[in-house]
């Protein structure tokens, strides 16, 4: 019996199927991109982002709620109030 030697066919071959599988747009699933509490995340403690301060203004003083806006919130906070928000636009 003999091996048979891989060739750069079969070594490009695999190399996509490998990339196809871990290809987050092909298979977001697969990749582990699913949406984490903001309690899991790594920087969750940091202070939010300018995007994230920015939003968070909008849809607080859309909803006439002055204390759902506050300077000091981390990005785990603040993603928890702006969902909290948007769910009561929605409503």
């Amino acid at each position: 019996m003999t091996a048979r030697t891989k060739t750069s066919s079969d070594a490009r071959h695999n190399r996509k199927d490998q990339n196809e599988v871990r290809n987050p747009k092909a298979d977001p699933d697969a990749a582990g991109n699913r949406i984490k509490d903001p309690e899991e995340w790594v920087t969750g403690h940091e202070p939010m982002t300018g995007a994230q301060a920015s939003y968070l203004k909008t849809l607080s003083e859309q909803a006439h709620d002055s204390d759902a806006y506050d300077p000091d919130l981390d990005k785990a906070e603040a993603s928890k109030r702006i969902d909290h928000l948007k769910q009561e636009r929605e409503q």
